[in-house]
């Protein structure tokens, strides 16, 4: 799969959303190096590891030159090429988008720029940024306004994080290739923009990371779980972790960390949880020393799969956090409603906390503090 990925970035620039044509203009986030340095560190072939660089200068210069640089603020955002609908989504749901616009007034953003009120259609910026939440993987959220159309104007927690360890991971593999010229010019990107993710992420009077506007030169209050994501890289401060933990409270319910506080109606908001975002919270938790909370999530989220698995017979994409249900389609007002059966993530996860739990449990029992 690797090598698959690495093709990708190679003849098309970028590691696709998915294997199909369509996706030529939308990649995923950039998670190829920690990829590459897991497989290396089972199979350690210095001269597979060297062919790889190619693909991580390309994929780094993808994320890092316009439009997706931000060079006033020295960060980056997502931004996804194509035109018109993406051909994946229902019409139905750019009706419902037309017809939300038409009917209410919107203060997150500029209305106008999306909707054409004289024709009544979307605009093709809407379907830039409609294509560009998804390629976020938040689709979709309300946190950049409805429908997630006011993502173009930020500098995400997530993405900049991701891009901060892609750095650091390209400074190791030069380091291992022992070009160590190349490894600190690496590691002076990961330094700075480490310094600009505390600089305009970080938000002291709330103790939260929090995406950007930079635009508005302003963060936007909307607590989310990625704000665990510069825990998990090391980013944060002593004092900036102990913060975070300090939100636990808000974001731990019975089933595992809810992607938001706001019940929006959007699969990616309150009630559900997900994979990758209890994967982050853990690991950072875990990276500063609050274990106990740590294992309280991965068993909070075990808890949820197993009960999940016992009630369907399967293993899903997404949980109802509060009540423990793969039950979606009634809580889900737009774009996607059911709950898909598989699930790589959750699998993946699912295997990496009960290898932690084993591990600590002798250790510690279930805190059983209430969420």
């Amino acid at each position: 799969m690797v090598d698959n990925l690495i093709y990708e970035v190679v003849h098309y620039g970028i590691v696709l959303n998915a294997n199909r044509t369509y996706y030529l203009g939308r990649t995923q986030p950039p998670v190829l190096t920690e990829m590459i340095l897991a497989y290396y560190n089972k199979d350690p072939d210095k001269a597979w590891l060297k062919s790889t660089l190619p693909a991580i200068e390309k994929l780094y210069h993808h994320w890092t030159s316009p439009p997706r640089a931000i060079p006033h603020i020295g960060l980056s955002r997502y931004y996804s090429g194509g035109v018109g609908q993406t051909p994946e989504e229902s019409p139905v749901y750019y009706k419902q988008v037309t017809n939300y616009f038409r009917t209410h007034c919107i203060s997150d953003y500029d209305k106008t720029l999306f909707y054409d009120q004289q024709n009544n259609k979307l605009t093709q910026l809407f379907y830039i940024a409609d294509r560009t939440i998804r390629e976020s993987g938040f689709d979709i959220t309300a946190k950049y306004g409805p429908f997630g159309a006011g993502i173009l104007d930020f500098a995400p927690v997530d993405l900049n994080v991701l891009l901060y360890q892609m750095e650091r991971d390209a400074q190791t593999i030069y380091k291992i290739l022992s070009n160590d010229s190349e490894a600190i010019k690496w590691q002076t990107r990961a330094e700075k923009r480490a310094k600009y993710i505390n600089q305009y992420l970080w938000d002291e009077q709330t103790g939260y990371y929090l995406d950007y506007d930079f635009k508005k030169k302003r963060r936007k209050y909307y607590p989310f779980a990625t704000t665990f994501y510069p825990l998990w890289a090391g980013i944060a401060s002593t004092e900036q972790a102990a913060a975070v933990v300090q939100h636990i409270p808000d974001l731990l319910m019975k089933g595992g960390v809810v992607t938001s506080i706001n019940n929006s109606g959007l699969q990616w908001d309150a009630p559900f949880g997900w994979a990758p975002l209890q994967y982050f919270a853990v690991l950072g938790l875990k990276r500063y020393g609050y274990k106990r909370f740590a294992m309280e999530v991965a068993a909070r989220f075990i808890n949820t799969v197993n009960k999940g698995f016992q009630r369907n017979h399967a293993i899903f994409e997404k949980y109802d956090v509060n009540t423990l249900s793969t039950r979606t389609d009634n809580k889900i007002k737009y774009s996607y409603a059911t709950n898909e059966i598989g699930f790589g993530w959750t699998n993946g996860v699912y295997l990496i906390f009960t290898k932690l739990l084993g591990h600590y449990d002798n250790e510690f029992n279930s805190t059983g503090f209430r969420a």
